[in-house]
C-alpha cells in the first residue's frame, strides 16, 4: 500500500467574511497570536509523515509563497542585530517540506482545486486539509488519524465530527453505518443539507484522505450548488465504484473560517502558551468584573 505523502491545501478564496482585513491580506495569513493559520495547517501534516505541500492558490495569495520561502533579507537583519534565535525560527518555516504552488485562476469550488492538483499527485493517495479548520492534537494529529485508517483500509477516509442540527447547512453530511468505534462505513453524503433534510448530524470537516480514483469521480461530476465542482458530490460519484470511509477526529476543534471562531482560537491558544496564560487569564478576569459591575 502506498504511503500518504503529499497533501493538497486549496488557498484561493478571498475570505470576504473577514474583510476588510482579507483585502490584501490572505486570510490563512491572520495569526494566532504570532503565528499564522495556515502554518499550523502544514505543521499538522509534516508531522503526520507528509513531505509535500502543494497550495492550490491565486494571484491575490502570493503573502503564503512568501512565507514559506526564504528571507535572507530578514535572516541577515537578524542576524546583524544579534537575534539568531529567531533566524532559526522562520528557516524551520521553510524547511518544513517541500512547497508546490498552483494557480486557480477561477474559484469554481473545493472539487475544481483539487482537480487541479492531479498532475502532481499522479496515482498516489493524498490527504486534503483546509484552511479555516485548525485541530489541535499534540499526540496523534487530525490528518494522522485518517492516514491510520487509510492504513487499515486503503480506501477514501473523511474526517467527521457531531454538530448541532441547525447547523448542518454549513457542512458536507455523512449518513453511514458504525464498524469500529468513531469509524463509519459511508452510505451516503450530502452537501450542506438544510437541518429538516440532513440524513445525520456527522459533518465532514475539512480533512481527507482521497484515493486518486477521485480525480476521475470529479471529471464525471457535474457543477452543482453555486455553479461549483463540489467534492461532496464527486465523493457520492467515488462511492458507487469504491468504499469510503469516515472517522470522528479527535481532538480540540477550532473554527477560523468566521470571526467568534477566529476569536475564540487566538484566545484559547493564548491560554495554552506558557508567555502569555498568565496575561489573558487575567484580562478575561478583570474584564468579567469590569462587565458585571
Amino acid at each position: 500500500m502506498q504511503k500518504v505523502k503529499k497533501a493538497v491545501i486549496p488557498v484561493a478564496g478571498f475570505g470576504t467574511r473577514f474583510l476588510p482585513a482579507t483585502k490584501a491580506t490572505p486570510k490563512e495569513m491572520m495569526p494566532i497570536v504570532d503565528k499564522p493559520i495556515i502554518q499550523y495547517i502544514v505543521e499538522e501534516a509534516v508531522a503526520s509523515g507528509i513531505d509535500t505541500i502543494i497550495f492550490v492558490t491565486g494571484r491575490h495569495k502570493r503573502a503564503i509563497e512568501d512565507h514559506f520561502d526564504y528571507a535572507p533579507e530578514l535572516e541577515y537583519a537578524l542576524t546583524k542585530s544579534g537575534k539568531e534565535e529567531f533566524v532559526n525560527i522562520i528557516r524551520e518555516i521553510s524547511d518544513m517540506a517541500d512547497f508546490v504552488y498552483i494557480r486557480q485562476k477561477e474559484q469554481l469550488g473545493l472539487g475544481h482545486a483539487i482537480l487541479m492538483a492531479e498532475h502532481v499527485i499522479g496515482n498516489e493517495p493524498f490527504a486534503v486539509l483546509l484552511g479555516d479548520e485548525l485541530i489541535i492534537n499534540h499526540e496523534n494529529p487530525g490528518i494522522n488519524q485518517l492516514i491510520d485508517v487509510y492504513r487499515k483500509f486503503g480506501k477514501s477516509v473523511l474526517g467527521t465530527t457531531e454538530v448541532p442540527k441547525e447547523e448542518t447547512y454549513k457542512y458536507g453530511i455523512v449518513e453511514g453505518t458504525f464498524i469500529e468505534d468513531h469509524i463509519r462505513l459511508v452510505n451516503y453524503l450530502v452537501e450542506k443539507p438544510e437541518p429538516e433534510e440532513a440524513p445525520s448530524t456527522s459533518a465532514i470537516i475539512g480533512r481527507y484522505i482521497l484515493t486518486p480514483k477521485i480525480f476521475d469521480a470529479l471529471k464525471r461530476t457535474p457543477f452543482g450548488k453555486g455553479g461549483e465542482l463540489q467534492l461532496t458530490d464527486a465523493l457520492m460519484t467515488l462511492r458507487k465504484e469504491e468504499v469510503i470511509y469516515s472517522k470522528d477526529i479527535e481532538g480540540k476543534r477550532h473554527d477560523t473560517g468566521n470571526k467568534l471562531g477566529y476569536i475564540k482560537a487566538i484566545i484559547d491558544f493564548a491560554l495554552e502558551r506558557q508567555d502569555t496564560k498568565d496575561f489573558v487569564r487575567e484580562l478575561i478576569i478583570n474584564k468579567a468584573k469590569e462587565l458585571e459591575g
